[in-house]
């Protein structure tokens, strides 16, 4: 079963322990916390720092949208302080007209200047859900409004304007149309139509110079990998806008064109760790192409990190638990697996320089591309740029904070009957129930180590309601009690409908077997994903199934995929002879070998020739950037 709609807690107060809470703190030491950093990222709009074109002006807003929702989570003065002092700092490097962008006005509109923009706009608002201060608040808007009036005054449809599918030079206008959403935004901010209507000029173009991308997925012809334009990560960002458009319109047509679109790249670009793209950074069938032994950029962290977001919104809008399932995956391997965790400067970054280039070297605390054939991480620094003071960035570095972020803002949600818990997070929550009382719920759990999950209640007037709890679509045989008391266990959400008192106790015990995944045979197909750069434009290439990739496995436990690493005691491109039985599941069993890293899983993985191979978490193999720890979700068998 699934909600009708579900809505986000804005009143909760969420305290997480182990992986979760770890992460947090991660990312605000290692990135948020850092003055120094958000001035670097500001003095971009003080000067033309983009003079070639690129795309330093989009750290500073997609870095503050992460940082909001860490802040939102946190509650942390500090990183509140900071983040005040670089929005103030943002709003002062504005020029006389209000213009903030990282392109001088004699080049401006062009490449990625709107997509920046659209950063600006979109890092202020998010930090207005944090903001304490009502003359601040009224800074930030008024600076927003300032940005988006000079832009409304030249882009569009109108005599002297310029089209927005030609404010840019790539993609056909996907990343410049993705300012639809900061617009629809401000809208809801200010009241103001101008903005409404700009909005609507944008759904009208729909995205590209060559196509109607919201009239594709209405018609539910084409899967995202054959549209003339393939490019995820600003295609999701579009999409997300036309969502924020529709809460307004009410235009059905519009939430069938989302709903269609999220299913199609579920369908047909979800890869089993949870992000889309084995050709760079664009869709291409990912689903049956995944297992094709590759070295090269794949799995990028800003698709990852939008494809999150994306699949929680649509949630809300749907109240379908199978995009929290789909969440969940993308979260504990593709994302997790993207933190820099072992402080690895690699060398990944000489291949980007020139011999005479002169820069600081330091770690970024977050990957951009993840291997699944036998591979390396940090084999790319995606969006990669050098600052004017010889220090550099990239995108994915920007945008890993909102990952974590998302997690808080999703765990439990309203619902129209009560209330539904989406993630097994240790921890607590605090939240309200459907009449307005306080409840606390305690979450005693070592999820996705094992499915043991106990939520118990603290509330001082009881009340009936609904309390959903999301059960996985891997977990075939799971087990839930409440108050010991056994109950069924229904697909898509278990369904406790009582008064709920203090004390309330419920027991879930989710099927944590390791199930074996083969990759999909497809022979040959027509692919959009061969950029021509001198058009800006994706062209069909013909793409033969690879000999080997029907011949690899990979292993799922819970929400967790097993992977191979070089430090375990074997060599990854050796095949192996995992023995799988008749139902498709091994026998793998929690191990208690001394491991060379730390992991959240750790399994002993039976061979037919009666030996075991130790296997980890996707999420938690692979960090040195080498072939020491070199490492494969996919397995290449005998």
């Amino acid at each position: 079963m699934h909600c009708e709609k579900a809505t986000t807690f804005g009143n909760a107060k969420i305290k997480y322990n182990g992986i979760v809470e770890d992460t947090f703190r991660f990312v605000e030491k290692t990135q948020l916390m850092r003055p120094e950093l958000w001035k670097r990222f500001v003095q971009q709009f003080r000067e033309d720092a983009d003079f070639d074109a690129g795309w330093r002006g989009e750290y500073w807003g997609k870095m503050m949208r992460g940082a909001s929702l860490v802040c939102a989570y946190t509650d942390d003065k500090s990183l509140y302080q900071i983040l005040k002092e670089t929005i103030l700092d943002m709003i002062a490097s504005a020029d006389d007209s209000g213009r903030i962008s990282s392109y001088a006005v004699s080049h401006e509109f062009d490449a990625w200047d709107l997509w920046s923009r659209k950063y600006v706009l979109l890092g202020m608002q998010y930090f207005l859900e944090v903001c304490r201060e009502a003359d601040l608040n009224d800074a930030i808007i008024h600076s927003m409004t300032r940005q988006a009036d000079y832009i409304i005054q030249r882009i569009g449809d109108g005599e002297g304007q310029k089209p927005i599918t030609m404010a840019t030079r790539h993609w056909r206008g996907l990343n410049s149309s993705s300012i639809l959403e900061p617009m629809v935004r401000l809208y809801n901010l200010t009241g103001e139509k101008r903005y409404f209507d700009f909005a609507g000029y944008i759904v009208s173009c729909g995205c590209t110079d060559v196509e109607n991308f919201f009239e594709l997925a209405y018609r539910d012809e084409l899967y995202p990998y054959q549209y003339p334009v393939t490019k995820a990560y600003e295609m999701i960002s579009c999409f997300e806008g036309l969502m924020e458009y529709y809460k307004i319109t009410g235009e059905e047509t519009y939430k069938t064109a989302i709903v269609n679109f999220a299913n199609k790249i579920l369908e047909s670009d979800f890869t089993v760790i949870g992000c889309c793209g084995c050709t760079c950074e664009m869709f291409d069938h990912s689903t049956v192409r995944q297992a094709t032994p590759s070295n090269e950029e794949m799995q990028e962290t800003c698709v990852t990190v939008t494809v999150m977001k994306f699949l929680s919104r649509v949630y809300l809008l749907t109240g379908d638990p199978k995009y929290i399932d789909a969440f969940e995956i993308a979260f504990y391997n593709a994302y997790l697996g993207s933190l820099n965790t072992e402080n690895v400067v690699g060398t990944s970054i000489e291949k980007y320089l020139l011999p005479e280039t002169k820069v600081v070297y330091e770690p970024l605390p977050f990957d951009s591309y993840s291997p699944l054939t036998a591979g390396v991480r940090g084999i790319g620094i995606g969006g990669f740029k050098i600052m004017s003071d010889d220090h550099y960035y990239g995108c994915c570095a920007c945008i890993g904070a909102a990952g974590i972020g998302l997690v808080p803002q999703i765990q439990f949600t309203n619902t129209q009957k009560g209330v539904a818990l989406n993630l097994f997070v240790d921890g607590t929550a605090e939240i309200l129930s459907p009449g307005g009382n306080a409840l606390k719920w305690s979450i005693a759990t070592q999820y996705p180590k094992n499915g043991n999950v106990r939520i118990t209640l603290t509330s001082a007037i009881p009340e009936t309601f609904e309390l959903l709890i999301r059960n996985p679509v891997w977990s075939k045989t799971t087990l839930v009690s409440v108050n010991g008391k056994e109950i069924p266990a229904t697909a898509g959400y278990i369904s406790v409908e009582k008064k709920w008192c203090s004390g309330d106790e419920i027991e879930l015990t989710l099927d944590m077997r390791t199930k074996a995944i083969y990759p999909i045979p497809y022979g040959e197909q027509v692919l959009m994903n061969k950029v021509i750069w001198g058009h800006n434009y994706v062209v069909p290439t013909y793409d033969k199934e690879h000999p080997l990739a029907h011949k690899h496995i990979a292993l799922q436990r819970g929400p967790v995929m097993l992977a191979q690493e070089n430090r375990l005691g074997y060599c990854v491109d050796d095949p192996v002879d995992i023995a799988v039985d008749e139902n498709g599941y091994v026998a793998a069993t929690e191990s208690k070998k001394a491991l060379p890293y730390d992991a959240i899983v750790a399994m002993d993985v039976p061979l037919a020739d009666g030996s075991a191979m130790l296997l980890t978490d996707y999420a938690s193999a692979g960090k040195l950037w080498n072939e020491e720890s070199k490492m494969a979700v996919w397995m290449l068998t005998k």
